[in-house]
């Protein structure tokens, strides 16, 4: 098989074969594990939404002090589709919803201890699932074009 290649910007090496296909691998494997983390909520008995709110309040660097608007910035939706989403969770007795003391506007959420065991163990699978893909996800190739894209002298304009 020939290896094609396409030009880039001035300065830029030009992409063959081994770049589109570690990246389309790279690609799938994302996929493949994104798919896996949905399956993982629905076998704990959430929606992968409701997995995401609880990834998101525990990974936040202010839990337990976590704001709607927080939550809404993390997931990258709106504050009132947020507000949303933790309501059901409230409901479902997965997240704590209480007063900001320091501002009565802002209402702060937490996990309870049940929302604190399905999310232990949704992300210990996941971290099983990332070990067996790990190969095509951090395939050494794909890193090192990565890492020569940035030292290109366009890369920063690029940006």
């Amino acid at each position: 098989m020939t290896e094609k290649s396409t030009a880039g910007r001035a300065g830029e090496r030009t992409l063959n074969d081994s770049d589109f296909q570690d990246q389309a691998e790279f690609r799938a494997a994302l996929r493949r594990f994104l798919r896996f983390s949905e399956e993982q909520s629905r076998i704990y008995g959430i929606t992968p939404q409701q997995h995401l709110l609880l990834l998101a309040v525990r990974g936040h660097g202010n839990y337990p002090r976590v704001s709607i608007g927080d939550v809404a910035e993390a997931l990258q939706i709106r504050h009132h589709s947020a507000s949303l989403l933790v309501d059901r969770c409230v409901r479902r007795g997965l997240l704590s919803r209480r007063e900001d003391p320091n501002d009565r506007r802002r209402a702060l959420v937490a996990l309870t201890d049940e929302g604190q065991v399905v999310l232990d163990n949704i992300t210990k699978a996941n971290r099983r699932q990332l070990q067996t893909l790990k190969a095509q996800l951090f395939r050494e190739t794909l890193w090192q074009a990565i890492v020569a894209y940035e030292d290109a002298p366009d890369s920063a304009a690029a940006s």
